[in-house]
């Protein structure tokens, strides 16, 4: 195979992947850290939508969990900083789970 064509299979490979690229981009980004009583949820997300606050905040309601302190920003991007402080009769509630439950508010909220 000579140079060429090998190049030219590469930049077909390339183009290939950039559809995958972009809807991965388009996903939010969540972690979440346990803390002694609740959780610490960092958000981002590089689209933002109406009631896209409304709907994390809803999840973390449907989770038993009190906003405790919180930094948000929305202007183009998305961004939340919270911590969330656990009520006591709900101590099932795991960071993997804020995570999902988290995740799919915002999925829901874009629309996807």
């Amino acid at each position: 195979m000579d140079a060429s064509k090998y190049i030219q299979e590469l930049k077909q490979k390339v183009e290939a992947c950039k559809p995958d690229l972009a809807e991965e981009s388009s996903l939010p980004m969540v972690t979440v850290e346990t803390l002694e009583k609740g959780f610490w949820i960092n958000v981002f997300s590089d689209k933002n939508c109406p009631g896209m606050l409304v709907s994390v905040l809803q999840a973390f309601q449907e989770l038993g969990l009190d906003v405790l302190d919180a930094t948000i920003s929305s202007a183009d991007s998305f961004r939340l900083e919270a911590v969330g402080g656990e009520q006591p009769q709900n101590e099932s509630v795991d960071a993997q789970m804020v995570r999902q439950v988290v995740v799919q508010a915002i999925k829901k909220c874009m629309g996807s």
